[in-house]
C-alpha cells in the first residue's frame, strides 16, 4: 500500500506506516503523532479477534479493515450474499407451495425461479447503493467536499456481509425465523452506517440518514415491482 495511505484506528489520523522492520526480524509497531497510541494495534490481533470486533461494529476494526488492509474480496462477497438471500427468498417460496410434480418442466420452472430471485437481490442491492451514494453526493456538495465513490462502494458491499447468517437461518429453521431474518437486515443496516462514518469521517446522523433513505428506496423499488407482477398475472389471467 502506498505511504500516506494508513490511517490511524483511534483519531483516523493519516499515518505512512503501520509498523517499522528492524533487523533480525525484530518489529515495532509506529505510534500515532496525534493521539499518541498504535496506529493499528490489529495487525497484531488474531484474525477471528477482528472478525468479532467487526461484529460488534467497532469504529477501530472497521478503519483497520477499509483503510489498512487490502482486501479487494467485495465483489466475490457480494455475489454470494446475493446467493444466500436469494436461496432465502426461494426456499420460502417452495415451501409456500405444495407440487411434489417430479417433471422436468416443473424443476426447470423452480430453478428458473431461483435465478429471478438472484436478479431481483441484485436490483434490490443496487437501487439501495444507488439511494445511499445519492444522498452522500449531495450532502458533500452541499459542505463543498468531494465523495470517493469507489471506497463507498467497497465499504458498502464489505459491510453488508452480514447476509451470510441468512444461511444457518434457514438450515435452522423455527417459529422465531422471520424475527431472525429482521434482526440479521438490521445488523446488516448498522454495518452499513459504521462503514460510511469511517469512509467519510461524517457524524452518525448522516450515516443513518443515508442508510435509511437508500432502504426507502429500495423498499418502494421492491414494491412496485410486486404491485407490477400482480397486475400482470391479472391480465394474464383474464386472456
Amino acid at each position: 500500500m502506498a505511504p500516506g495511505l494508513f490511517k490511524c484506528v483511534e483519531c483516523n489520523e493519516d499515518a505512512n506506516e503501520l509498523h517499522r522492520d528492524y533487523s533480525n526480524g525484530i518489529l515495532k509497531i509506529t505510534i500515532c503523532s496525534s493521539c499518541k497510541k498504535p496506529v493499528d494495534k490489529y495487525i497484531e490481533y488474531d484474525p477471528v479477534i477482528i472478525l468479532i470486533d467487526a461484529t460488534l461494529c467497532k469504529i477501530q476494526a472497521f478503519r483497520h479493515i477499509l483503510f489498512n488492509t487490502e482486501i479487494n474480496i467485495h465483489w466475490k462477497l457480494c455475489v454470494f450474499c446475493l446467493l444466500c438471500e436469494a436461496y432465502l427468498r426461494w426456499s420460502l417460496l417452495q415451501g409456500s407451495q405444495s407440487n411434489d410434480d417430479p417433471a422436468d418442466i416443473i424443476r426447470y420452472t423452480k430453478e428458473w425461479e431461483f435465478y429471478c430471485l438472484f436478479a431481483l437481490g441484485s436490483l434490490e442491492l443496487a437501487v439501495f447503493c444507488i439511494g445511499v451514494l445519492f444522498i452522500l453526493w449531495t450532502a458533500q456538495c452541499c459542505s463543498g467536499s468531494s465523495l470517493e465513490l469507489k471506497a463507498l462502494l467497497k465499504a458498502l458491499l464489505l459491510s453488508s456481509y452480514g447476509k451470510v447468517l441468512l444461511i444457518p437461518a434457514v438450515i435452522w429453521e423455527h417459529d422465531f425465523s422471520p424475527l431472525c431474518f429482521s434482526l440479521i437486515r438490521l445488523f446488516v443496516l448498522t454495518s452499513n452506517s459504521q462503514a460510511i462514518r469511517v469512509i467519510l469521517n461524517c457524524s452518525r446522523r448522516l450515516s443513518l440518514v443515508a442508510v435509511c433513505g437508500g432502504l426507502l428506496l429500495e423498499t418502494w423499488v421492491a414494491q412496485a415491482l410486486k404491485t407490477l407482477q400482480v397486475c400482470s398475472q391479472d391480465y394474464l389471467s383474464m386472456l
